[in-house]
């Protein structure tokens, strides 16, 4: 990433013809927001002095304390390749600060970097390598999404079966403009799905990241005619849409997670950390897997981890161990789904493994058999629970997680498990079109 001063930005801003730049921020649930500015404001948004109403934003703030300010992370600063040459767009991301000089609790960035921070007092620093998935859809004529896809190709197909081709390139190269190195670019395994990697990085940047990507997908899709949407399970019979998370601890300068002469050549941090993630995953469930929609991706059959279990490579367990050792030791958590707030879910599962460090735990051992070709009373034998089955249960097992309300915070806690069940209540009372199918004409 690159570093810059205030001068810097308003030389490059000046030097390249900038006339907007957009402020943004995330709110509780994951959605980019931003506050465009002209040019001739961009110095007092360099000295944090840019306001906004906070009541409007959802899980911020009453209308009563409605005023925050937005201070801008100057290494964020870059220019929309999509844009104009004439009165080009730049943006940077702001972290949210209440009048008096406090972060606000209720901005997902500060939640993460005050997870952070607790690492660093104990020496580690994270990294994070996500694997955002995503599908194509079709329009209609009104340019509103289908669920139709508009191809029907499969893993790692090329064109012409893979329509999808042009758009991920184009996607590829406006992110590389923006300064991501792009790692690989394919067709997955459902038809109009798709997959692009970008190199890991620091935890903070990585989230970012993925705010960022999500813009850029979207923003090229619709330039391509088509709709993209990280909705994890968008159509019935097929796979889902899931964002791997690849994560490692540094310390003193060296990946924590290596040594060369425990089992598997993992150190006893890396058990550690495996067990936080194992013992507190129902609980984070509700971070990662957000919407109703979310539980319709974890069901057997469809490659979506369901056990809680972990293993050296063993891609039926939640928690795997990548071949790679040496500086590219890392662990990967399979059951967070690309609709999630990517503040919030690195917040939690750094907490999560931090919890095992400190308290010295040891995962159960590892899985080695296909736990999806086991039956009810196997996988009890071998002592391997399930992830929540639907939001409703996943609420029930956040609202008793000390680590979860510890780490978003009274405020955000509170707000968002008020949010996500209002949300499931909805959709529990609402009509959908399976009842119509089933019912209406046999009773």
């Amino acid at each position: 990433m690159a570093k810059y001063s205030k001068e810097d930005i308003i030389n490059i801003v000046k030097e390249n013809g900038i006339k907007f730049i957009r402020l943004q921020f995330t709110d509780l649930f994951g959605t980019l927001k931003n506050v465009a500015i002209t040019d001739s404001q961009l110095e007092k948004a360099l000295n944090n002095e840019c306001m906004f109403d906070g009541s409007s934003i959802d899980g911020f703030v009453r209308i009563e304390e409605s005023d925050m300010y937005l201070r801008p992370d100057l290494d964020t600063f870059v220019i929309f390749p999509w844009r104009p040459q004439q009165g080009k767009v730049a943006r940077l991301i702001c972290d949210v600060y209440r009048p008096d000089g406090t972060p606000f609790e209720g901005d997902p960035r500060n939640i993460l970097k005050k997870v952070l921070k607790e690492a660093e007092e104990l020496g580690y620093s994270m990294n994070v390598g996500p694997e955002c998935e995503f599908f194509l859809f079709n329009t209609d004529e009104k340019g509103e999404p289908t669920t139709v896809t508009h191809d029907e190709a499969g893993y790692f197909d090329l064109g012409p079966v893979d329509l999808g081709e042009n758009a991920r390139r184009d996607m590829s190269l406006a992110l590389e403009e923006m300064g991501f190195e792009i790692e690989a670019s394919h067709h997955e395994v459902a038809a109009g799905q798709h997959e692009i990697d970008f190199k890991y990085a620091d935890a903070l940047t990585t989230a970012d990241n993925i705010m960022t990507f999500k813009l850029v997908v979207k923003t090229i899709a619709q330039r391509h005619g088509v709709h993209a949407t990280f909705m994890p399970k968008p159509v019935y019979g097929i796979n889902g849409s899931g964002m791997h998370v690849n994560m490692s601890l540094n310390k003193d300068g060296k990946n924590a997670f290596v040594d060369e002469n425990g089992e598997l050549g993992l150190s006893k941090t890396a058990y550690s950390f495996i067990a936080g993630l194992v013992d507190n995953i129902k609980g984070i469930a509700a971070i990662t897997n957000p919407l109703v929609n979310s539980y319709k991706r974890l069901v057997p059959g469809y490659e979506a981890p369901v056990y809680i279990a972990w293993s050296g490579s063993n891609r039926t367990c939640l928690v795997r161990v990548p071949a790679s050792r040496g500086a590219g030791t890392r662990v990967e958590l399979r059951c967070p789904d690309p609709s999630s707030n990517p503040y919030l879910v690195l917040a939690t599962l750094l907490a999560a493994g931090l919890e095992g460090i400190k308290k010295d735990l040891t995962p159960p051992p590892s899985a080695e058999k296909n736990i999806f070709k086991m039956n009810e009373d196997e996988r009890e034998a071998e002592g391997i629970d399930s992830l929540p089955g639907s939001l409703e249960e996943a609420i029930r097992y956040m609202k008793e997680s000390e680590l979860v309300r510890k780490t978003l915070g009274e405020h955000a806690f509170n707000t968002y498990l008020k949010a996500k069940s209002s949300e499931y209540k909805d959709y529990a009372i609402s009509v959908h079109q399976w009842e119509i199918d089933n019912y209406i004409k046999k009773y």
